[in-house]
């Protein structure tokens, strides 16, 4: 098996006009495997988060003006440069991010793709010509639109998938034209910073891109300081329409958490249907926001369904995120681990309510008609609310189609059948 740390720990500074700063507090990050020290990464505080916001201000000067194929040329290089350092960009985020190497990889290869696709449509930003002669005293005149870049941009990016979803921000801005400060994800930052190395030595402009790790205290400028002109952010609901809220005049670009169901009908390849919910709710360990969260399974097939999903699930192979063989690893902070195994046993708690009377388990009770009469009671279902926010007050508890009333508001680990 594979080993977590096989190099040195390492002391990151964090990069600002075009310079590695290291100055603020000095944070550890953590492989959510076996909690090893795998870095140390300088956090930046409200002095350094203005510093950089000042830097793409004047950075945009130059950015704004820079021909398309020159941002064409930098956004290949950035690509080439991943592509280059596969290796080391997969490993990274197998280990800030407990991935699976295989699945890490793909993200490396996703993102060589985000900069290959923005470096084509950085060349493909049009205008447009507009006839004007629409009345006798308009003949003759026309009118032309032009688009220009917006201006300094800021993003906020989840752990998740910290290189991707990273690239998904940084390279539409450098296709159009706009300079960024970027705040990674407190957990994951070593992937961004990466990838600021590299884009830094793919040839972008000092001060155009700005990576630093904030505090959500001080990351609060890069959200109502009018010199940011728009904020990207991918993560939870509840941030996200906060950020909205505060962020005044700027244009405001939310990915925001999922809530995927699934229908299986009688009529489906069955087989198929169970591989792909055990991929669906499975990869990366759940924490992704188009996880599979509920299935919804019609009772004529309910049974045969379960029993091919388990035995998928059954051969899926938990352990060392950098063991090639490794298809589940570790959610990204014991905490969330913890309140996994919580939503779990309050479920079997509900379950025991639902049938504890008639000594029936889930799995038994495949036909509506073997159901007990109070399954759907309106006195049971509040049983269940009162648990569900007991458990987590903004979390819904996944439940069974019979108590589809109550949705997930935001991505679980949890698949609920």
């Amino acid at each position: 098996m594979a080993e977590m740390t096989l190099t040195p720990v390492a002391t990151h500074g964090f990069l600002v006009d075009g310079r590695w700063v290291e100055q603020g507090e000095l944070v550890e990050v953590r492989a959510p495997y076996d909690g090893a020290v795998i870095g140390r990464v300088f956090q930046g505080g409200r002095s350094q988060a203005e510093a950089a916001i000042a830097a793409a201000v004047k950075a945009f000067g130059t950015t704004r003006r820079l021909p398309a194929f020159e941002r064409q040329r930098v956004l290949r290089r950035v690509a080439e440069g991943i592509s280059r350092r596969k290796d080391e960009f997969a490993r990274t985020l197998a280990q800030e991010a407990g991935k699976p190497i295989k699945a890490a990889r793909s993200e490396v290869d996703r993102a060589i793709f985000t900069f290959t696709v923005a470096a084509e449509e950085s060349t493909r930003i049009y205008g447009e010509y507009l006839p004007l002669d629409w009345q006798e005293f308009t003949a003759g005149r026309w009118g032309i639109v032009r688009r220009f870049p917006l201006g300094p941009v800021a993003g906020i990016t989840p752990f998740n998938f910290p290189l991707n979803l990273v690239a998904h921000k940084v390279a539409p801005a450098i296709a159009a034209g706009c300079s960024m400060v970027l705040k990674p994800a407190p957990q994951t930052p070593l992937s961004s910073l990466l990838l600021a190395e590299t884009i830094q030595q793919a040839g972008w402009p000092d001060g155009a891109l700005n990576v630093i790790p904030l505090s959500n205290e001080d990351a609060g400028i890069l959200v109502t300081d009018d010199r940011i002109k728009l904020i990207s952010f991918t993560g939870s609901a509840s941030v996200g329409w906060e950020i909205k809220k505060r962020a005044g005049k700027k244009k405001v670009v939310l990915e925001l958490g999922g809530n995927a169901g699934v229908v299986v009908h009688s009529d489906a390849d069955l087989a198929y249907a169970a591989e792909r919910c055990v991929a669906g709710g499975f990869a990366y360990a759940g924490q992704t926001c188009i996880s599979v969260q509920r299935i919804l399974v019609e009772q004529s097939v309910y049974g045969k369904f379960t029993d091919l999903l388990l035995a998928g699930v059954s051969k899926l192979k938990t352990g060392d995120p950098l063991d090639e063989s490794t298809d589940l690893g570790p959610l990204i902070r014991e905490s969330d681990a913890i309140r996994a195994a919580e939503w779990v046993q309050h479920r079997r708690h509900a379950q025991r309510l639902d049938f504890g009377a008639y000594g029936t388990s889930r799995h038994q009770a495949r036909h509506e008609s073997e159901l007990p009469g109070n399954f759907r009671s309106r006195s049971n279902r509040r049983t269940l609310h009162r648990l569900q926010r007991r458990s987590a007050p903004d979390q819904q508890l996944p439940l069974r189609p019979a108590s589809r009333h109550l949705h997930p508001r935001r991505q679980t680990p949890v698949p609920s059948l």
